[in-house]
């Protein structure tokens, strides 16, 4: 028996590969497969079965394009209805691979087809659980996701209780826990880095999974702090059930290279967003007009997911040189298909060609500071409330980069903003889209909040009003 982990650090997602005596299956697939395919070909086994524990929110799955190339077999579980052919599995149902079986466990909460995978070794002893989004190493799945009218988020997070009690707690202590996501997730709260633990572990550390926890008190814990999901969220569900295009439809049609004047027709055409993708370092110096940027090398698809509401948006790429595959497909990992494009020779032929260019100031934490001293400056935090709750800098705003698409209004384009974060990324985009908005009295604060508060920086901590005398 082989157990292979593929985690992606950039969605926080966990795929596995599980092969024995020359058959395989693999959990929640990534939609490129080719990797797949490769380890399955190295190990001369035949993908049997692709196994789905839920659909997901977060990304969009490779089930589909998986089961085309091999002929395995999708399975869900109870409740599911995908609109293409899929094996919905019964609560307890045993699946055979080679020596070894996985039985499904129904664990509904986080969503109400959600499954958990145990893995069950030739001599049906339980080896591992592949916990998908109900069990995270640290927390559990958020119940929010999945409420419609027919279930409330109390419902499920219910639900959730009873499914980790009975389906999850019971195991044995020394079961290997396989997540479906880690810390940087948007489909938890309180993950740890780790991305394999154990039963064991988790029922002595998991805040959700104490002993003595009411239903009453785990409802509350689970659902209290829950940051809104991002908006592509449910689009990514109805493609994991409806179907997508193939990966390499998406590659063919973004992967076409365009000279700066091809790119600027199409750019004004189409109305297509220029998605810039280098460093923040680079992409302040210089970048086309009205152009986005998020960079490849930053949570870039979950960012890209959060801030492009329209799914369906054009995109024209401006990347470094080799990387345009790495962002087209990470685009597609989240549901943006409709790439139509890169800058051939990057944003360097664009000067080349003598086209408009538009930069944004940028200074150091030390340059700040003295400004700060030297007047009353407008500063805007654009970190998450958590961390600026935390400690931030005297008398600076809190405004979310997650929703500075609807708090545009708070901006003042004719008083300079002073625009930070941890360290330079957050800013950057911010102040990219509050560019393109045409809010052009904005200084970028290269080195974040780190950097600041070495300047000497006064800094303070939110104190919440009711701890007030």
């Amino acid at each position: 028996m082989k157990v292979e982990q593929i985690y992606t650090g950039c969605l926080a997602q966990g795929a596995y590969y599980i092969e024995s005596k020359g058959e395989a299956v693999v959990i929640d697939p990534l939609r490129e497969v080719q990797s797949y395919l490769d380890t399955a070909r190295r190990d001369g086994a035949k993908i049997k079965y692709v196994l789905e524990t839920h659909f997901h929110a977060d990304f969009v799955s490779g089930h589909i394009d998986l089961a085309k190339q091999t002929g395995a077999t999708i399975v869900f579980g109870p409740n599911a209805a995908p609109s293409f052919d899929a094996h919905i599995a019964k609560d307890n149902e045993v699946l055979k691979v080679g020596e070894v079986s996985i039985k499904v466990l129904h664990t509904p909460g986080h969503t109400m087809e959600s499954v958990s995978y145990l893995l069950l070794d030739k001599d049906e002893k339980p080896y591992a659980v592949f916990s998908g989004d109900t069990l995270f190493l640290g927390d559990v799945g958020r119940p929010d996701l999945a409420a419609k009218s027919n279930f409330t988020e109390a419902q499920l997070a219910e639900t959730l209780y009873d499914s980790l009690r009975n389906k999850i707690m019971v195991l044995p202590d020394d079961v290997i826990v396989y997540p479906g996501h880690g810390a940087g997730s948007a489909c938890g709260k309180n993950m740890r880095k780790e991305t394999v633990g154990s039963i064991g572990e988790e029922k002595r550390t998991n805040y959700a999974l104490r002993a003595d926890m009411s239903k009453t008190e785990f409802v509350k814990e689970v659902i209290t702090g829950l940051a809104p999901p991002p908006s592509y969220f449910p689009k990514n569900v109805m493609m994991n059930r409806n179907g997508y295009e193939s990966i390499n439809t998406v590659l063919d049609r973004g992967l076409r290279s365009l000279s700066p004047e091809a790119f600027e027709a199409a750019a004004n055409e189409t109305g297509a967003l220029v998605l810039d993708t280098r460093h923040q370092d680079d992409f302040v110096k210089g970048f086309i007009p009205k152009s986005i940027f998020i960079g490849i090398d930053g949570g870039f698809a979950p960012w890209v997911g959060t801030l492009v509401p329209d799914i369906t948006q054009p995109i024209l790429i401006v990347a470094d040189k080799g990387r345009e595959k790495e962002v087209v497909t990470r685009l597609a990992r989240v549901g943006y298909d409709n790439s139509i494009g890169f800058l051939e020779g990057g944003f360097e032929s664009w000067k080349k060609a003598s086209k408009e260019v538009d930069s944004l100031e940028s200074i150091r934490a030390h340059a700040f500071a003295e400004r700060n001293n030297n007047q009353k400056l407008n500063i805007v935090d654009v970190r998450k409330p958590g961390e600026y709750q935390a400690e931030h800098v005297e008398n600076a705003d809190n405004r979310p980069l997650d929703f500075i698409n609807d708090k545009m209004s708070e901006f003042d384009k004719d008083q300079p903003a002073y625009l930070y974060c941890a360290g330079g990324y957050r800013s950057v985009i911010a102040s990219s889209i509050l560019k393109a908005r045409g809010y052009n009295n904005l200084v970028n604060v290269e080195t974040g909040f780190p950097g600041i508060k070495e300047a000497g920086v006064t800094c303070t901590a939110y104190v919440c009003p009711s701890t007030l005398a």
